[in-house]
C-alpha cells in the first residue's frame, strides 16, 4: 500500500484506478447497475472540459442545441449498419404511461438518426450550408462491463452534426474537429494525444471514415479519447437529407459527427496520477491551488488567516481558482486529502511566514523535498502563476517521455508480440487485411489503434503479411 492507503499503480492498476476515483471524491457508485453519480468535485473536471470545448466549438462557427433523449427504433433501422453496430447497447423503452407503446423508443445512444431527421427538414438550398451543430447531452449504451468515467451504462459527451455541400467540406470539417481535440488534450488536459484514422473494423458504424486521438495511460494501455467522423452521404441518404445546388439540381449532403465524453476525467486520471492519488494539470484543476493556514496557539490564527486571505485575494483577482481549507482538522490530514485530490499546488501560511514575509508552496507534480519551496510574498501572484504554469507543462512533458518511451518499432510479427506482450505499442509498417487485423487481436489482444496522420514517408514492407506497406499503424492493448 502506498502512504495514502490506494493500492500501487504496480501492483494492480485497475484497482488503483478504482480507488482513486472514489478516494479522489471524484465519483460516488450507483443504484443502478454500470451508472456513476459524479460528485461536485469529479463534476467540477467535467465543467472545465466542457468550457474549454465549448469555446472551441464556437470559434469555429458552432452553436448548441438540444435533441430529444427517445429516438424512434424504426429511425435507427434507417441505416442498417449503424444500428447493427449499436444494437447489443441499445436501452429500449417499450411502456409508458401505463401502456404498451405502438413503436419501441430507443434511449439515445448517439444521436446521427434523429439529428439527421431534422436535417432533412431544416436544409432546403446550398445556401442553408453548412450546417454546424453541437449538442451536449447523455446517453446510453448498456455495457456488460463497467469502470467509473472509462465505460458506464450513461455518460456525458458532446456529440457534433453538421452537413455540408461537397465531400471535400466534410473532410476538412472531420479533420478540423479531431483538431479541436487535439488541442484540448494536450495543450489543456497535457495528454499527448496521437491523431489517427481507424481502420474499416473499428471505424463508426455507419461512418465513411473515423478519425482518433489516443492516449496512452500509465499502464501502457491506449484510451481512445476522441472521435471525429466523415459520415459520407450515408446518412443523408437514409434521411433524404437534401439541398438545391446553384444550378437548382437536388444533391445529398455530406455530414460529420464528432464526440468527447466523460471518459476524457479518466484519461486525465490514468495519465498522470501516482501511487499518492491525482495529479491534475492546472488548466482543467477545479482548484488550482489550495490554501492551509497552519497555527498551534489560539493568538496565531488571526495573523495567519489575515494574511493568508490577503494573498488569496490577490490570486483570485488573478483569476486563479484557490480553495482556502481551514476545517478544523490537523495539517498533515489536510496535506494527505489534497494530495490526493491532485491540486496542483498548496500554499501554506504559519506565524513565521508571517513574521518573515515568506510563504511555502508545495507542487503536486513533484515528489519529495523537490516538491517543496519558500517564496517571498511580494511578487507572489507572479511567483504561483509561474509555477502553475511549469506544472502544466511538466506534466504533458512526463507523459510525453513516458509514451515515446513506450512506442517501439517492429518489423516483423515475432518482434510485434514481444513488444504487445511486454506491455509497450507496436508501431510498424501495416498493408494487412481485416481478416489479419482479427487474427492479431485473437492471438495477442491488441486492436489497431490508429494509422498516425503524421507519416514517415515512403514505403516499407508489412510486419505482418510482408506486402508493400504504404503507412505505418499503431497497435496496442486498450480499454
Amino acid at each position: 500500500m502506498s502512504k495514502q492507503g490506494v493500492t500501487p499503480q504496480s501492483e494492480n492498476f485497475s484497482d488503483w484506478y478504482n480507488e482513486i476515483v472514489y478516494r479522489a471524491d471524484l465519483a460516488a457508485r450507483s443504484p443502478v447497475r454500470g451508472c456513476l453519480i459524479i460528485k461536485p468535485y469529479g463534476y467540477e473536471i467535467w465543467e472545465a472540459i466542457h468550457n474549454s470545448l465549448d469555446r472551441r466549438f464556437k470559434e469555429t462557427g458552432h452553436q448548441n442545441a438540444y435533441f430529444p433523449l427517445f429516438i424512434p427504433e424504426s429511425y435507427l433501422k434507417r441505416e442498417a449498419e449503424h444500428v447493427e453496430g449499436f444494437s447489443p447497447e441499445l436501452a429500449v423503452v417499450t411502456v409508458a404511461g401505463g401502456k404498451e407503446l405502438e413503436e419501441p423508443l430507443v434511449v439515445r445512444p448517439t444521436s446521427e438518426t434523429v439529428i439527421g431527421e431534422a436535417f432533412s427538414e431544416w436544409i432546403q438550398s446550398y445556401r442553408d450550408l453548412p450546417l454546424l451543430i453541437n449538442q451536449w447531452a447523455n446517453v446510453v449504451r448498456w455495457e456488460l462491463r463497467t469502470r467509473p468515467f472509462l465505460r458506464t451504462s450513461e455518460f456525458l459527451w458532446q456529440e457534433g452534426h453538421t452537413a455540408h455541400a461537397t465531400h471535400e467540406e466534410a473532410e476538412a470539417e472531420t479533420l478540423q474537429m479531431l483538431d479541436v481535440y487535439a488541442d484540448f488534450a494536450i495543450n489543456e488536459a497535457a495528454i499527448p494525444v496521437i491523431k489517427g484514422l481507424k481502420s474499416n473494423i473499428e471505424r463508426f458504424a455507419g461512418a465513411l471514415r473515423t478519425y482518433t486521438i489516443e492516449g496512452m495511460m500509465r499502464d501502457t494501455r491506449a484510451l481512445q479519447s476522441g472521435t471525429s467522423h466523415n459520415l459520407g452521404q450515408n446518412f443523408a441518404k437514409a434521411f433524404d437529407i437534401k439541398y438545391l445546388d446553384e444550378q437548382n439540381e437536388q444533391q445529398y449532403c455530406w455530414t460529420t459527427s464528432w464526440g468527447m465524453s466523460t471518459r476524457m476525467i479518466g484519461a486525465i486520471i490514468m495519465t498522470h496520477g501516482d501511487d499518492q492519488g491525482l495529479r491534475l494539470p492546472p488548466k482543467v484543476a477545479p482548484y488550482q491551488v489550495v490554501a492551509i493556514p497552519i497555527f498551534r496557539k489560539e493568538e496565531e490564527e488571526a495573523p495567519v488567516m489575515e494574511k493568508l486571505m490577503n494573498i488569496v485575494k490577490d490570486l483570485r483577482a488573478a483569476g486563479i481558482r484557490v480553495h482556502v481549507d481551514d476545517r478544523n482538522q490537523s495539517p498533515g490530514f489536510k496535506f494527505n486529502d489534497w494530495e490526493m485530490r491532485g491540486v496542483p499546488v498548496r500554499l501554506e501560511i504559519g506565524p513565521k511566514d508571517v513574521e518573515k514575509g515568506n510563504a511555502v508552496l508545495v507542487r503536486r507534480d513533484v515528489a519529495g523535498r523537490d516538491a517543496k519551496q519558500f517564496v517571498s510574498q511580494d511578487g507572489i501572484v507572479k511567483t504561483v502563476q509561474d509555477l502553475l504554469d511549469d506544472v502544466q507543462a511538466s506534466l504533458l512533458a512526463d507523459a510525453t517521455a513516458f509514451r515515446d518511451a513506450n512506442i517501439h518499432d517492429v518489423s516483423s510479427y515475432d518482434e510485434f508480440r514481444q513488444v504487445i506482450d511486454g506491455g509497450g505499442w507496436a508501431r510498424g509498417w501495416w498493408a494487412g487485411s481485416d481478416d489479419n487485423e482479427r487474427q492479431i487481436k485473437e492471438d495477442t489482444g491488441a486492436t489497431l489503434r490508429c494509422i498516425p496522420l503524421e507519416q514517415p514517408g515512403g514505403t516499407g514492407t508489412c510486419f505482418y503479411s510482408d506486402e508493400v506497406a504504404q503507412s505505418v499503424a499503431l497497435f496496442a492493448k486498450a480499454y
